[in-house]
């Protein structure tokens, strides 16, 4: 049923033409690629008789496969896992406005796009923290615990970091420009530049294991690859979480940047009731448990509560400051980060 090719889509096509909206079946375009999230999909299944089809991509591929297949397209929900990504399918046009109250009444304000009168484009369900990761041998906590301290001259030379322009930074780099301003943004990346141990490269594991093995002395990484390594029975990520410790940034001021996972139902759903219902199915306890104790997320959903040991020992508790900017703003902010970035000679 599951195949990452670009025969399942039009098989998927086929399918949809064949069947009514009355029969119970759900077509998935998903960005999101954990293992875990398959008792999701089966449990969701197994409640209410909706059989998922799922095309596998990632967020770059389904929105550039959504408008390729325009108005023919089969794809009743569309799964991404960054803010900025849900954001420019939003301004793209390929989701339709939802009205849930029970989404709605679920999912604060700030983990969805901005409403209309017609509804809702998209809704977040859950989060994952951008965090400082440190040696705790050679950094110390107090010169780390800022966004703004990796452009600062004292980390010279200590930084590791993925590239500037995958999506993870872009989302912060958003943020940091919606706190501080294009101009003081645009200076701080030049700061993150001047200080970073080695090019870009890799992905957020690479950037903690380069802190661990000596190559740099900070870096920036996702909370759920953290959790990941936490958790291992592996000896040596036992051995790497040892070394390194972790910080929550700007607790004393805006809090800790966020983004986040969510969900839409395409502007050309041929199931939109089933899709609509998928969508509150994610809202739900059971699916926020899934994404808390599956993939070390935080689930976005109120009243919801979170019993996931390697995400609470991460953030000294469970609780931490985050910052309440809506993610539909640090979206549309992309444009002018990738502009700086080239400018700042950030790859």
């Amino acid at each position: 049923m599951i195949k990452k090719s670009a025969g399942l889509a039009c098989a998927l096509l086929l399918a949809a033409a064949g069947v009514s909206a009355q029969e119970q079946v759900l077509n998935l375009y998903s960005a999101r690629h954990y293992s875990t999230d398959e008792a999701l999909y089966a449990n969701f299944t197994k409640a209410t008789g909706i059989k998922i089809n799922r095309v596998d991509a990632d967020d770059a591929g389904i929105l550039a496969r959504l408008k390729a297949e325009g108005t023919a397209s089969p794809a009743d929900v569309i799964l991404l896992v960054d803010a900025a990504r849900l954001y420019k399918g939003e301004v793209d046009g390929l989701y339709q406005p939802v009205k849930s109250k029970l989404l709605d009444d679920a999912i604060p304000a700030q983990y969805r796009g901005k409403a209309t009168a017609e509804g809702t484009p998209w809704f977040g369900f859950s989060t994952r923290a951008r965090v400082i990761v440190y040696d705790k041998i050679k950094v110390k906590r107090e010169d780390v615990d800022t966004y703004e301290e990796l452009a600062d001259a004292k980390n010279k030379g200590k930084i590791c970091i993925r590239s500037g322009s995958h999506p993870y930074n872009l989302s912060l780099f958003g943020a940091v420009t919606e706190h501080l301003g294009e101009q003081k943004a645009e200076a701080w990346l030049k700061g993150v530049v001047a200080n970073l141990a080695r090019d870009p490269k890799g992905g957020d594991t690479d950037q903690i294991k380069g802190v661990s093995s000596g190559e740099c002395q900070i870096a920036v990484s996702n909370t759920y690859y953290i959790a990941r390594l936490i958790r291992s029975s592996n000896p040596e990520d036992k051995a790497l979480m040892e070394r390194v410790g972790v910080v929550f940034p700007n607790q004393s001021s805006w809090g800790t940047h966020l983004n986040i996972a969510g969900g839409a139902v395409a502007k050309n759903a041929k199931n939109p009731a089933n899709a609509v219902k998928f969508l509150e199915y994610l809202a739900s306890a059971d699916a926020q448990n899934y994404f808390a104790n599956g993939n070390n997320e935080w689930p976005t959903a109120k009243g919801v509560k979170v019993n996931n040991p390697a995400l609470t020992a991460m953030s000294g508790g469970g609780d931490f400051k985050t910052e309440t900017i809506p993610l539909a703003a640090v979206g549309a902010n992309q444009v002018k980060v990738q502009q700086m970035l080239d400018r700042v000679g950030f790859r």
